[in-house]
């Protein structure tokens, strides 16, 4: 029996025999294909909301007219079919607009190099919600210390050469936030969804919810889940949230319980009492009981402005009877 040389000869594929280099070359270009918006899912855990708003229904309508005129980027699935990496919203206004195809760009990523081109790419849009932010800085800060690559900048703004380390620094390098605010951000993603989403309306601004400003609900954030929980039901049943002086006070004395203590509801409770600065005293009336009287959606602010000019009227009728 012949004995096994010991050497491994790593023979041609077919496709080397029978092509080209010049060929082969061209097989590795990215390519623009149309692909079904059925055969593409969407980005795993994606933290940016594809709202039905205003600028969707514009980019439905300009779809339907032109179609998509930026490729979407999307990978390939092992088990067949294509993963969005950016193009969330072309998809969705493709899928309105009733096309049977979008471009899109086909390119191998890993798990971690699609993370970091999916909330790179979403970033650039115009508003953005804190929660979408919180979890995006997160999902980027977390795929990009797994990738553990040297990252020495020639022209890193703190004069420093970071090595094979990630940090927030490098986050906030890249974004129009500073390191603090990044770091504000990553650390909502401890809130509970009740509470976070009243972050948000602080951007929304809309004046009939309830609305909690960036740097008390980062305080609050240190609270447990339970605590949260209990401060949100007294937050709703108040009808107002905590100041950021009141936010720091509750995480004090959170942090000072020992051995899973919790903080007792009559604590949170006593501080939502005290008087913030500058407090003016409300005088509230139940939505339900002028309702009638208001077209579904009028601004609150209509509706103040309203009452406050038929109280006059009636005052003024009321002297005029007086005479």
């Amino acid at each position: 029996m012949a004995k096994s040389s010991g050497l491994n000869f790593n023979l041609p594929s077919v496709d080397d025999l029978f092509s080209t280099e010049e060929e082969r070359a061209e097989a590795r270009l990215e390519k623009v294909v149309n692909l079904s918006p059925a055969e593409i899912s969407d980005f795993p855990n994606h933290p940016f909301k594809v709202r039905m708003d205003e600028a969707m229904q514009e980019m439905t309508e300009s779809v339907k007219q032109y179609g998509v005129l930026v490729p979407t980027l999307v990978r390939p699935k092992p088990e067949g079919g294509y993963e969005m990496v950016a193009g969330h919203r072309r998809k969705k206004a493709a899928d309105l607009a009733g096309l049977a195809e979008i471009p899109c760009i086909v390119r191998q990523l890993t798990d971690d190099e699609a993370t970091i081109i999916m909330v790179d790419s979403n970033l650039q849009r115009e508003q953005i919600l804190p929660s979408e932010k919180a979890f995006a800085y997160k999902m980027k800060l977390d795929a990009m210390k797994r990738q553990g690559q040297r990252t020495d900048l020639t022209s890193d703004p703190l004069g420093q050469k970071l090595k094979g380390v990630y940090s927030v620094e490098m986050v906030a390098h890249e974004t129009p936030d500073s390191k603090t605010q990044v770091q504000r951000y990553i650390r909502l993603t401890h809130l509970i969804p009740e509470i976070l989403e009243l972050v948000d309306n602080s951007v929304l601004k809309d004046q009939e919810m309830l609305q909690i400003a960036m740097r008390p609900a980062v305080e609050l954030s240190y609270l447990r889940k339970e605590e949260q929980a209990d401060l949100f039901a007294i937050m709703d049943e108040m009808d107002c949230t905590p100041s950021h002086a009141q936010a720091i006070k509750m995480r004090q004395m959170s942090e000072a319980k020992t051995g899973g203590e919790r903080l007792a509801k009559d604590a949170l409770v006593s501080i939502m009492k005290e008087e913030k600065p500058n407090q003016k005293e409300q005088f509230k009336i139940p939505k339900e009981k002028i309702s009638r009287f208001f077209a579904p959606g009028t601004p609150t602010q209509k509706i103040e402005d309203t009452i406050v000019k038929a109280l006059e009227l009636y005052r003024k009728r009321q002297r005029s009877l007086e005479r």
